[in-house]
């Protein structure tokens, strides 16, 4: 069975290139300096929590409580879809895994905002398709077409796509 990983997830929303990019194992995220915002932010909050749990090698859960809630740290809303649907995968995987978890929660420290994450049976259904979608994606040869949207700029691939 082909493993999905919640980051797949997210970049799925986020945008189809750069999760082509990703599953090629083309990664410029190390040099991001939004990437390294969000990890200092997630080394700063939530310091008496168990954080940083794996499963499977599949899905990184941020923290969780009581094996009842997730919580997954960001620094922003810019991309919340796609942050809502990483955590509604975390729900999906450990439900197809026999756990039955309450609901996620997307954390904005910076913001001192939360956003509450259940996962419906449409949602399962939905996340089927994304599931099969991402695979497809994975079989292209040539990258998907580029996105112009607001958050190419700030994107670790943006000279790859528009330079």
């Amino acid at each position: 069975m082909e493993r999905i990983t919640g980051l797949m997830v997210y970049y799925y929303f986020v945008c189809h290139k750069k999760l082509w990019y990703h599953l090629k194992n083309i990664n410029l995220e190390s040099e991001s300096e939004s990437v390294g915002i969000g990890k200092l932010i997630d080394e700063s909050y939530y310091l008496r929590e168990d954080k940083h749990i794996s499963i499977d090698d599949t899905i990184n859960i941020d923290f969780m409580k009581n094996w009842r809630i997730l919580h997954d740290i960001k620094k922003s809303k810019s991309i919340e879809e796609a942050s809502i649907w990483q955590m509604k995968y975390y729900l999906y995987y450990l439900h197809k895994k026999g756990l039955n978890i309450e609901k996620g929660i997307i954390d904005y420290p910076l913001l001192k905002e939360r956003k509450e994450v259940t996962l419906s049976n449409d949602d399962k259904v939905e996340m089927d398709k994304i599931i099969l979608d991402i695979k497809r994606i994975k079989r292209l040869e040539i990258a998907p077409s580029t996105l112009n949207n607001k958050v190419c700029n700030k994107c670790a691939f943006y000279e790859y796509c528009f330079c």
